[in-house]
Parts: C-alpha cells; structure tokens; sequence
C-alpha cells in the first residue's frame, strides 16, 4: 500500500512546492515549519487508517458518544533532518512515544558510501504500531537499515514509512526489503545524481532546516 499526498488537491501541495523552491529555502524558519505542517498532513491521514473505539465522555451538560484512538502509534525519525517533520507528527499525536535513529553516510575513497548506525533511542516496541519518518528517501538504504533492526528488536504489529520526497529506486528498495510497510510520501521523483541526491528533489534537508554541516 502506498500514498501519493501530491495526487490530493489540497494545501499541502503548496508546502511541498515551498521547500523545493531554491528561492524559499533560504529561510531556514519557514523549511522546518514546512516540514512540520507536512508532518500534520501526515499524521492526520495516516489517522484516517487505525483502530478507533467507542467510548461515552462526559460534558458540562452530559454524555456524548465519541470514538477514541484504539492504540497510540511510537513515533520514530532519523536525526538529524528528520526533527521537523517528526514534530509535525508528534502535534497530531501528542501522546506518542518516540524513537531516534543516529545513522549517516559513510563515504568511502572510491566514492561508494555505506550506512552506519550509531545510536538508537527506543522504547519497548513490542505490539505497537510504528510510524518512521525521513523527508527524503533516496536509495531507501538509511530507512531500511533502521526499520530492519528494529524489526529485529521487536515484533511490531504494523509499521508506515513517511517520506517527503522519494525516489523511485528508493521505492523500489522499501517495498523489497520492507513487503509489509506502509508507504506514505509526498512525491516521487524518478532520478537521482551519481552521488545518491535525488533530483529535482529539494536538496539536502538537514543542511536546510539547521545549516551545513562539516
């Protein structure tokens, strides 16, 4: 299962349209508010896909039937570009738990790179619903990498991937290695450079929201 946000009409598009825009992104300010109302976006339609209960609440003036999140997903992102987004999510599911991922590219001197994990900040997984997060998903390594060791961890009932910007082969690499996640992304660019970026994309997300780094 996957979900295409920019095949909807709404708002979000705009946002979307904000943060590949080369003049835009010079407001750091305004890229991570964007990356956290897409968080929203996010988070609101993933909602529309879980397990609600009915329950009797009590009003000033007396009871209402309402429905109530049957179980509360753990929320996780890797660091550092995935923070602002992560947010966006974590506004609409405020009683979220949460998990870090410390990973990166490590570039070797034939210019091939690997993933490295560092860290994991994690809490007990075990029959809950995962959602992870990153705004891009290029070749899908980071993403994979992170889910498969918690899979590994944990026996997590159901878990979503959310991805701003993917590319294809990134696509192509989640739904290989990952057949039972959902796919959540905002858009889907079919190329990439020879170094892994995709393209048109949006250029590099961390740098964007918090400055180059060394």
């Amino acid at each position: 299962m996957m979900f295409e946000l920019n095949k909807i009409n709404s708002i979000a598009n705009t946002y979307i349209a904000e943060l590949r825009d080369v003049d835009i992104q010079r407001d750091p300010a305004r890229f991570r508010r964007n990356l956290e109302r897409l968080g929203e976006f996010f988070a609101f339609e993933i909602s529309k896909t879980l397990k609600y209960v009915d329950r009797e609440t009590q009003t000033p003036l007396g009871f209402a039937n309402t429905k109530s999140l049957l179980y509360t997903p753990v929320l996780g992102t890797i660091l550092r570009a995935g923070l602002p987004l992560h947010t966006g999510m974590l506004n609409v599911f405020d009683l979220s738990d949460s998990v870090f991922v410390s990973a990166y590219r490590k570039v070797h001197s034939s210019g091939a790179f690997t993933i490295q994990i560092e860290n994991i900040s994690t809490p007990d997984l075990n029959d809950r619903i995962l959602i992870m997060s990153d705004p891009m998903l290029a070749t899908g390594l980071s993403m994979v990498m992170c889910c498969k060791e918690l899979l590994a961890r944990f026996k997590v009932k159901e878990l979503h991937i959310v991805g701003l910007i993917a590319s294809a082969e990134g696509i192509r690499h989640i739904q290989a290695n990952l057949p039972s996640a959902k796919l959540w992304v905002g858009a889907i660019d079919e190329e990439m450079t020879s170094k892994s970026y995709i393209v048109p994309g949006l250029g590099d997300a961390g740098d964007l929201a918090f400055g180059k780094k060394l």
